[in-house]
């Protein structure tokens, strides 16, 4: 897949079959508007394009807070390169974007840089300035630039069940099983090994606190989690097994949210290194415990708990 970050500097298109969208997730409900993208260019010997934005639109148009996202754009990256997309084309979206006329966005965004042949989008798509631009529109704007417009039709959307706000309310209940389900991969947070006051060490539980890279990416429920570790000391990440926990350690009257991951039978110092967990299951709320004691005796169960899960399933 080849990504493209200048408009300016796109390639010519002879023969596009191309859709738009944030695709904030990638999630399941998404891949099938990427699978007809694929089947209709297929069907004309063509190359897919998906048009994504960064940074997210509403950020800059409502002016406001936005809802935290579920894909930092080097996820979506990926997620867009495992489904077999040929061009990625990442439109650095801003007030002057945004001032585009759907009939300007159409025929001196989409067509001048695009040359469409086939337009994929959902029942629901809106573009140009106040959102006037619809499927109509780009329907009746087919005949005069010759492309064809193929839309999603809502009960196909609906009957996919699966929204990106749907993945949110999941992860912000701790119910990262059941969004794995609706994302079809299991959520990532990648972040920078920081250091922290280091008292797990004194319990026998050393953690890696981890700083966020993408300061917009949804942080999941607080409590402890069974997870995935990828470890980025070398090209391929080395792959572990561990404990997370995200909250604000009670315990020890703990005054910021911290992530923090105990990685099992693992020993070295990573300061500074990258590191990606992969949320598999929920074990526990976060509570509040009488001493370092106690703590220490529910972390051992959290252990215990953590290895039965990652067991094989005869």
């Amino acid at each position: 897949m080849k990504v493209h970050y200048d408009i300016e500097q796109l390639p010519k298109f002879n023969n596009s079959v191309l859709t738009i969208g944030s695709f904030d997730g990638v999630h399941l409900g998404h891949k099938s508007i990427l699978d007809q993208l694929k089947n209709e260019a297929k069907k004309i010997n063509g190359e897919t394009i998906v048009i994504t934005f960064h940074p997210h639109p509403r950020k800059i148009i409502q002016h406001e807070e936005t809802p935290a996202l579920l894909t930092s754009i080097d996820e979506r990256i990926n997620h867009f390169e495992s489904s077999g997309i040929d061009h990625l084309v990442i439109v650095p979206f801003d007030l002057g974007f945004s001032e585009l006329n759907a009939d300007d966005y159409i025929e001196k965004f989409l067509v001048s840089n695009f040359n469409p042949k086939i337009i994929v989008i959902g029942f629901d798509h809106r573009f140009g300035k106040d959102r006037k631009g619809n499927y109509q529109l780009l329907n009746e704007k087919g005949e005069d630039f010759n492309y064809k417009v193929i839309e999603i039709p809502e009960k196909l959307l609906n009957d996919s069940k699966i929204s990106s706000s749907q993945i949110r309310h999941c992860l912000l209940e701790g119910k990262v099983e059941e969004s794995e389900e609706l994302l079809g991969y299991p959520y990532q947070l990648a972040g920078i090994v920081i250091k922290g006051d280091q008292l797990g060490r004194k319990i026998g539980y050393p953690t890696a606190n981890l700083l966020i890279i993408d300061t917009e990416k949804l942080i999941p429920s607080g409590g402890v989690y069974a997870v995935s570790v990828k470890i980025y000391t070398d090209e391929t990440p080395m792959m572990k097994f561990g404990m997370m926990n995200i909250g604000y350690r009670p315990t020890v009257n703990g005054k910021e949210r911290r992530i923090e991951v105990h990685i099992l039978d693992f020993d070295q110092e990573i300061y500074g290194v990258k590191v990606a967990v992969e949320l598999k299951y929920f074990i526990r709320k976060e509570i509040k415990f009488s001493g370092l004691d106690s703590l220490k005796e529910q972390l051992d169960r959290d252990k215990k708990n953590c290895i039965e899960k990652f067991k094989p399933k005869s």
